[in-house]
């Protein structure tokens, strides 16, 4: 048997304002803006993303239940430098681990985004399958 992560679920306090934010920021794909499950949700692809919106505001404070969503870029340092140009604004910069460099930053509604690059052809063949979405 085999499992993979299929999308995240946030909430939103302000559902407009994430979704415009998604698009502009990391290219988000509204694929369903409709009623699922009693309230209006917007699925959207990143990449080879899914993430999934409620019509909520957060229901834990001011970081919802979400820890951080892990956001695999193929350029992170263009990645960063886009985002910057559109507004976003930045803690602190890109932290480099050999072959894996992250940097962190808040999307609406605090939720904490992990946006990394991982040089797949430097790390064990099960950790780049894995990384690469295989198995």
């Amino acid at each position: 048997m085999t499992a993979s992560l299929h999308h995240v679920h946030i909430f939103a306090g302000d559902l407009s304002a994430t979704v415009a934010w998604w698009r502009t920021m990391l290219g988000g794909e509204v694929v369903f803006d409709g009623q699922f499950g009693g309230a209006r949700n917007v699925f959207m692809r990143v990449g080879d993303g899914r993430l999934h919106i409620y019509e909520q505001p957060p229901r834990n404070g001011d970081r919802g239940a979400v820890h951080h969503l892990g956001i695999c870029c193929d350029d992170l340092a263009a990645s960063v430098a886009a985002m910057t140009a559109k507004g976003m604004v930045f803690r602190d910069g890109i932290r480099e681990f050999g072959n894996w460099r992250y940097i962190m930053c808040a999307a609406p509604d605090n939720v904490l985004l992990e946006l990394f690059q991982a040089d797949a052809d430097l790390m064990p063949p099960e950790l780049a399958a894995y990384l690469a979405g295989g198995s």
